[in-house]
């Protein structure tokens, strides 16, 4: 593709052009991904300058660069286009090279703090179901009609995610379904895309350590809605607070959802059991694998969206009814023993709150439930106490373990924890740094009736220690302990 057909849409304060024609091979952000031919984009990143690589990127066969300062030495071969943020035109240049594609399919984003990955997955498999050729892009895997790609982010760097949308449109999908992440908000990574519609989901603490303050949190998720084209829709959450706030600034047609209030989508749990509902949603009643209020609202979104798309509502339930839950989202494994296990992705107080309180309310009183659960290094302290405090407030015991440590001691992340319980809390909690010791203590615990929940990794099948990441899955160490029962 022809330089100046990529770089059309976005304005240089400064260009050294040695041809006017450059034909562009390929676009990379990461100076090591760079082959001949191709455009290299230097961002400036939170741990990383992609300026200090241009050289490297040259060496590779970069023939054109992006960047907002120019280098020292000029190579009279290259092409170079200064930009005042290298970031904001990013998405413009990969959306470009990769032939517009969300102007050749509908592309739906999800975004808040919990939610995001159940309602993007569910649509997916909802729309597949209904016999179109659909996209995911997911925190657990990326998918172009049936094919899997690995995932390593929430939303893919900007490159990846257009080169993924790409790819979806060549191969004719019709739809796309892709978690949006504050990150991505924050870095511009979803620039140049077109979305049909958007999502709100909740809004809870999470990733302060990023944003510094939940306002700031709050402005990058609503800038996603502020961004929506007229003719998009926009549908909110009228149960969470900031339902409101996301879509009072959007120009796309705001439609709402709610278990509590009046909506244009308004759903209740008839009946509720550890694997499943009897639900009533706008006077429809349907039955679901999937459990709990927070899963009540996660299903008004996705029906909610698919009636904006276009389909019967009768017909959306009825494939709903079939779907099963997500990995690693309030999955539920069965002992011989006569107790369940629930592995569930739930990292932040307010997810943890959810999935204690949908098993409370089943069991009412009749078991125990026990918590095993442990926070992320290197990531938001102050939720950490916050976290400890949800788990002891709706559980009988709690076993507190180490999550993902990253370049943290597991201990005191497990002591930050502590922290935020009083004397009487503290009897009800053990400390286990070794996770598999933690999980295997609390299936020992657990008798008949009693449920296990197993917070904080869900699909995840890894330990991040020190940078290097060891093979480790809750759902295989749950069901190799049943195993040798």
């Amino acid at each position: 593709m022809q330089l100046k057909e990529i770089t059309r849409e976005i304005q240089s304060n400064h260009i050294i052009l040695p041809k006017n024609e450059s034909e562009i091979t390929g676009v990379n952000i990461d100076s090591r991904m760079v082959e001949p031919g191709d455009l290299f984009i230097a961002m400036r990143g939170t741990q990383v300058d992609g300026h200090k690589y241009i050289t490297a990127a040259e060496e590779k066969g970069a023939v054109a660069i992006v960047c907002e300062a120019l280098p020292e030495q000029i190579n009279p071969n290259i092409t170079y286009i200064k930009v005042a943020d290298s970031q904001a035109v990013a998405g413009k240049i990969a959306t470009a090279f990769y032939g517009n594609p969300t102007e050749k399919l509908k592309l739906v984003g999800v975004t808040g703090t919990n939610g995001k990955t159940t309602i993007a997955t569910l649509l997916y498999e909802l729309f597949r179901g209904m016999g179109h050729k659909c996209g995911l892009l997911s925190t657990v895997c990326n998918y172009i009609d049936g094919e899997a790609y690995p995932s390593t982010h929430t939303t893919p760097d900007v490159v990846s995610l257009n080169r993924l949308l790409g790819k979806m449109a060549d191969e004719g999908c019709e739809y796309a379904f892709m978690e949006v992440s504050s990150h991505s908000l924050a870095q511009e990574r979803i620039g140049g895309l077109r979305f049909a519609g958007g999502i709100f989901t909740n809004l809870t603490r999470d990733h302060i350590d990023f944003h510094n303050t939940m306002e700031e949190y709050l402005r990058c998720k609503k800038s996603f809605f502020d961004n929506l084209p007229s003719d998009a829709f926009a549908i909110t959450n009228l149960d969470d607070k900031n339902g409101p706030v996301m879509v009072q600034n959007t120009r796309a047609d705001i439609k709402k959802y709610s278990a509590r209030t009046l909506g244009e989508y308004k759903g209740r749990i008839v009946e509720t059991h550890l694997d499943g509902m009897l639900l009533e949603f706008n006077r429809i009643e349907f039955t679901t694998r999937l459990t709990g209020r927070f899963n009540v609202s996660n299903l008004l979104a996705i029906f909610a969206t698919a009636v904006e798309l276009g389909k019967e509502p009768q017909e959306v339930l009825r494939i709903l009814s079939s779907l099963a839950p997500v990995s690693g989202r309030f999955e539920t494994i069965h002992s011989k023993e006569g107790y369940t296990a629930i592995v569930d992705y739930a990292h932040t107080p307010d997810a943890i709150k959810n999935v204690l309180s949908t098993v409370n309310e089943v069991l009412r009183g009749k078991g125990n439930i026990i918590t095993v659960v442990g926070a992320g290094g290197n990531r938001d302290k102050g939720k950490r106490p916050i976290m400890a405090q949800e788990a002891v407030k709706a559980s009988t015991r709690v076993i507190i373990t180490s999550d993902n440590p990253r370049f943290e001691e597991p201990q005191d992340i497990i002591n930050d924890m502590l922290a935020g319980l009083n004397d009487e809390q503290r009897r009800k909690v053990i400390s286990i740094v070794d996770r598999k010791e933690a999980i295997k203590t609390a299936c020992a615990l657990a008798t008949k009736g009693d449920v296990i929940v197993i917070a904080g990794k869900g699909h995840e099948d890894y330990q991040e220690i020190k940078g290097v990441k060891h093979h480790f899955d809750d759902k295989e160490t749950v069901r190799e302990i049943f195993n040798n029962q």
